[in-house]
């Protein structure tokens, strides 16, 4: 059964693991102070010390858990995060009702405030802020963005990103970068607050400042999860903010632009010197230009210098210049042709996209690790205009120059649109069954069998699997043969549990009690179902001392 929140148990067992989530359900009773609101649900779990806990829903619908135990903090969906989605799925029935408890207390408090005297409510707040060192400082920020201090606001900006309170040993950890980053997002709020009104000369400035400060100190962070990039690209919105409401310097501008692009600080921010081009101009443009190529001359072959040109001819809007530049530097891969052609397309010049595409094909047509998007981008507007035989030859150079599943489930898929997939098949399946009895066997044998089964050849799949499948293909052959080929299915099921009796842990105990149900299922087809009990009774006997796995067997009736 599923909360209103979207998720059910199994959900659960997912984020967490068998084993944080087997030990959830021994916090059942630790949970306390449940509150669920829309989208949200908060708690308390009692275990070492009181853990705070709240999940809350992706933007897919999924669920999220963020818990300040240790496990927690290091970005794990821990056991007081099951222990608290246990919870709310066995209260379901409750949930409409605590959330119209939580919307009436919300909506009590809010009426409360409104009513309270000028006077109680700044006693109220000067409360908060005394005990709230946090609040108290964005608080400071925003009175001294509102009188225009700007000796306070950089102050206090750059106190904000600041990481040495949250570096333990000089550097910030994973379960820190979380509370720097929300604290380094209001700078961001006070930047952006700035750059909309009369002091965006200044917050242009002090964004330059922040954005050099941010970057500088981006190494010592450990931002697995993402969250201070993306505060450095919120920096570098605003810095765009301000710059197209001031109104700057166009050619002070550009050189500033520039230096921070061919620095290795635009990792952090991703400025992209396009974005800048209505605010640069043609005078910062032609400043900029001025910049790069002095700085390719210095640096014909430097990444950054390449980039930033190729980047400001697409600010200029010259799409021969910018083709010129890209067919100067052309990636054996083809991902440049597919540049071109998409810089073509989007002009308006299709017919010129498609002979660069083409062109790119034609360069790649043995390379094994050719762009798969170019060969896509063809195939696509082959099949628009109705050119199926084409998609078909295309496809097969490329199945042919690097023989995949994916290769070979595109081919099909192009041929039986144009109605020749049985010849097709036959010789694609003859080439992978050659390339299987090579030198490369090991590599081409379990393509083949995957090939055969994602077309639903069994019998020529268990042909081709001897020798060469690997141990999630035999498993797929006994599921989808254990009703047709019972006894082959049995020696499958059986030769897998073997090395899995030497093995502990509860996700192991579960794979055994699911190869011994379809071991029993085979069992049963053949007529041989003394043969299954005298089997597990061995078994039974053999790991009687795996309590674990007595009790997975237990729950499954074996």
């Amino acid at each position: 059964m599923a909360s209103e929140l979207g998720f059910a148990e199994d959900d659960l067992l997912a984020l967490a693991g068998e084993r944080s989530f087997e030990r959830g359900l021994g916090y059942l009773d630790a949970v306390s102070g449940l509150e669920i609101g829309d989208g949200w649900i908060t708690a308390t779990v009692h275990g070492t010390e009181a853990y705070e806990v709240e999940l809350t829903e992706d933007e897919e619908g999924g669920i999220l858990g963020d818990c300040d135990c240790p496990y927690g903090q290091e970005g794990h969906f821990c056991k007081h995060c099951v222990a608290v989605g246990l919870t709310v799925l066995r209260q379901a029935s409750a949930i409409p009702r605590q959330r119209a408890a939580a919307v009436k207390w919300t909506a009590g408090l809010e009426t409360w405030l409104q009513a309270l005297p000028h006077d109680e409510l700044l006693a109220l707040l000067r409360e908060q802020i005394a005990h709230d060192r946090g609040l108290r400082r964005r608080l400071e920020l925003r009175a001294a963005s509102a009188r225009s201090d700007m000796a306070v606001v950089r102050e206090r900006v750059m106190t904000l990103l600041d990481v040495r309170p949250f570096a333990r040993y000089g550097y910030v950890e994973y379960q820190d970068a979380g509370a720097y980053a929300a604290q380094a997002a209001e700078a961001v709020d006070a930047l952006r607050a700035l750059a909309s009104g009369d002091r965006a000369q200044e917050a242009v400035l002090l964004a330059r400042e922040a954005i050099q400060t941010l970057s500088q100190t981006y190494g010592e962070i450990d931002d697995s999860d993402g969250a201070v990039g993306d505060v450095g690209r919120d920096l570098a919105e605003v810095h765009l903010l301000a710059c197209g409401t001031a109104r700057p310097d166009p050619a002070e501008t550009a050189e500033w632009l520039v230096r921070h692009l061919l620095s290795d600080l635009n990792y952090v921010t991703d400025i992209d010197l396009v974005d800048y081009r209505k605010v640069l101009g043609p005078t910062g443009l032609a400043r900029a230009r001025e910049l790069a190529a002095a700085a390719r001359r210095r640096a014909p072959n430097g990444w950054a210098e390449k980039n930033l040109m190729e980047r400001l001819v697409k600010a200029e809007g010259n799409v021969d210049a910018l083709i010129a530049l890209y067919a100067a530097d052309l990636s054996p891969t083809g991902a440049t042709h597919l540049r071109i052609a998409m810089e073509l397309e989007a002009a308006g010049r299709e017919v010129e996209a498609l002979d660069w595409a083409e062109r790119g094909l034609r360069a790649t047509r043995k390379t094994e690790n050719a762009d798969d998007r170019l060969t896509d981008y063809v195939c696509t507007r082959y099949a628009q205009t109705g050119r199926t035989a084409e998609v078909v030859a295309v496809r097969r150079d490329r199945f042919h120059a690097h023989r995949s599943l994916a290769a070979y489930q595109l081919l099909r898929t192009a041929a039986e649109a144009a109605g020749c997939w049985k010849a097709e098949r036959e010789a694609a399946v003859e080439a992978l069954r050659t390339d299987a009895r090579g030198r490369h066997s090991s590599w081409y044998g379990p393509v083949l069998v995957d090939a055969l089964l994602d077309d639903g050849d069994l019998d020529a799949a268990w042909q081709a699997a001897q020798g060469c499948a690997d141990e999630r293909q035999w498993l797929t052959l006994a599921d989808r043969s254990k009703d047709t080929r019972p006894a082959d299915a049995l020696a499958v099921y059986l030769r897998l549990i073997e090395p899995l009796k030497k093995k502990t842990g509860d996700r192991t105990y579960q794979q055994v009690a699911r190869l011994l149900l379809a071991a029993r299922s085979c069992h049963q087809h053949l007529g041989t179902e003394g043969e299954f009990t005298a089997y597990l009774t061995t078994l039974r006997g053999d790991q009687r001392r795996k309590r674990n796995l007595m009790k997975t067997l237990d729950q499954h009736g074996l």
